[in-house]
């Protein structure tokens, strides 16, 4: 039986185009033969997401939506509602002002429970909308797993088969029995819960793993496509027994809880060896763990597989082949500026050239490169492994990144000098490196004697394949965009395979400014960035923005993907 409410909500889900008319009612038809709620139902069958509920209720109830993992809540608040109650109903207090409670909760029209909580507080009850997921993963944080919760995750840790995983302490070949992560049944379960974290974590193609203890509760997280999600949290009383595993795996002090430490090791699974950095800090509640996971296999090593245009790839393939110059690859931390590199090394790669680099720290070891790991703890630097280069006999350079006056006047001089120098820069786009280098000392003649090309980047994540469909934005969105109104979007409803997000995996926005004469005589007129950038599009640079809307056209991303990594091209 379908209530009023119900049919409401689906009749805003149909004016709004999240749901059609025929796929509203084949819900309908499973809810008479199955019964439960209509929301569960379109969840359940991929027709519409959280979200989309969430909304279409506040929309008719006229409720304020919130997101629980963006507020932090008083403790002193949480404990206007007894534990059991919070659990059983699946709610949870944010807020109270005076005799005025804030409660989030997944369907506010609930009045019976409203009036309940009321009697309970003695309070008003003011009703907010939150994810179901979110309330639970608040209830897990602020009040911590049911013994139950824990019990099932032991439980799992003993059924989990990981003796295909061995570890190799420090990143080293040793031969050590306990340097194995195969583990018994009978094992300490601290190794076994390890394991796990670690095989997951790979599993889910994650690039970190983050173990951050709080007052009462140890969390989980996994970042995957460049997003922290929560995973189940180990149990607290497991805390430092599990940091203390990552330390003697990663060969360091595990006496030392006071000052950060690095370390590494290495793991073969799946017939592949995949290494960790492993990074410690201490913490007002113990020490956080980030384990970096450097699997050479997700690796792309194709200029192809890229993501660049056509013309794109031209230009770029075109100018890591000179046989002098200077090469940047611009981006924030996280942008694939590495991968990038190191593509155009192994593309670049050749018997008959010597191939010399310096990163901090090498991250993944190519065949044929001499790469070189930094050491400024005993002097070898950026710019002394530079001046040792030149007395190698390089064909090519790559330097991890430019950070300082010395090393980008060290590089200038070796891309003038009959080296192809790549190396990258934290700036915001391509034309303002120009400037960042003048900024750092080197004279502009000099710039524009030796960089030949400028690489701009981001990463947006990929629309999930199995959960996407189309949808109409708002037209102000699409006006502001300059795009047509009757162009089709897509995007991603959540579901198992992409963890509920809408998202499985990441592609590249790319920026390439390649300098021409005109640019050269303009730069030692001293144009400002913005004037370079506005010189740059004239020429035909496209720029991130303008990247980022073929691939929303395409149906790779979404607009709210490229929204949040790309400034808008007029400013």
């Amino acid at each position: 039986m379908t209530s009023l409410m119900d049919r409401k909500m689906a009749e805003l889900l149909v004016r709004d185009s999240v749901l059609t008319q025929a796929d509203l009612d084949l819900a309908f038809t499973k809810q008479n033969e199955t019964g439960g709620s209509l929301g569960r139902i379109l969840i359940d069958n991929g027709y519409a997401s959280e979200y989309d509920l969430a909304n279409a209720l506040g929309k008719h109830l006229n409720v304020p939506f919130m997101t629980l993992s963006h507020y932090e809540i008083d403790p002193e608040i949480l404990r206007s509602i007894p534990t059991e109650i919070v659990r059983k109903y699946r709610i949870i207090p944010v807020d109270k002002a005076g005799d005025t409670l804030t409660v989030a909760l997944a369907d506010p029209s609930n009045i019976y429970l409203l009036d309940e909580l009321r009697l309970l507080t003695q309070c008003k009850i003011v009703p907010v909308i939150s994810f179901e997921s979110d309330i639970q993963e608040a209830i897990n944080t602020y009040y911590g797993q049911p013994e139950s919760e824990l019990e099932d995750m032991l439980k799992e840790i003993a059924d989990m088969d990981t003796r295909d995983l061995e570890v190799i302490k420090g990143g080293e070949e040793i031969e050590q029995p306990d340097n194995e992560l195969t583990v018994e049944p009978d094992a300490a379960p601290v190794i076994q819960l390890v394991n796990m974290i670690v095989q997951d974590a790979i599993k889910m193609r994650a690039s970190d793993i983050h173990i951050e203890p709080y007052e009462k509760e140890l969390r989980l997280r996994y970042r995957i496509d460049g997003v922290c999600h929560e995973m189940k949290s180990p149990p607290k009383s497991f805390q430092n027994a599990i940091i203390s595993r990552i330390k003697i795996m990663s060969e360091l002090d595990i006496a030392e809880r006071r000052l950060p430490q690095d370390g590494r090791f290495k793991v073969t699974y799946g017939g592949k060896n995949i290494d960790f950095r492993v990074s410690t800090c201490p913490t007002v509640h113990g020490e956080k763990v980030v384990i970096r996971i450097l699997d050479s296999s997700n690796l792309l090593l194709n200029l192809t597989d890229l993501g660049m245009t056509p013309e794109q790839l031209e230009k770029f393939e075109q100018n890591i082949r000179a046989p002098w110059g200077m090469v940047l690859v611009t981006g924030p931390t996280g942008s694939g500026k590495s991968t990038t590199l190191y593509t155009a090394l192994s593309t670049i790669n050749d018997p008959n050239k010597n191939i010399m680099t310096c990163e901090d720290p090498v991250e993944y070891q190519l065949r044929g490169i001499n790469q070189v790991a930094m050491k400024p703890e005993i002097g070898l630097t950026f710019a002394s492994a530079l001046r040792s280069f030149l007395r190698q006999d390089p064909d090519i350079i790559m330097v991890g990144e430019i950070r300082d006056g010395e090393t980008a006047e060290i590089g200038v001089k070796a891309a003038l000098t009959g080296h192809l120098v790549l190396s990258t820069l934290h700036t915001n786009d391509a034309p303002s490196s120009i400037n960042r280098l003048t900024n750092m000392g080197v004279e502009a003649f000099l710039v524009t004697a030796s960089v030949n090309m400028v690489v701009a980047q981001r990463l947006v994540r990929r629309i999930c394949s199995e959960c996407k469909i189309s949808y109409a934005p708002p037209h102000e969105l699409l006006h502001s965009l300059n795009m047509p109104p009757e162009t089709q979007f897509c995007r991603g409803q959540g579901c198992d395979r992409c963890l509920g997000r809408g998202y499985k995996g990441r592609c590249a926005l790319y920026e390439i400014m390649v300098l021409t004469d005109n640019m050269r005589d303009r730069i030692l007129e001293g144009i400002s960035s913005s004037g370079l950038k506005r010189l740059a599009i004239e020429e035909g640079m496209m720029t991130l923005r303008g990247a980022g809307l073929n691939k929303i056209l395409q149906g790779v991303t979404t607009i709210d993907e490229v929204l949040s990594v790309t400034a808008p091209d007029d400013r």
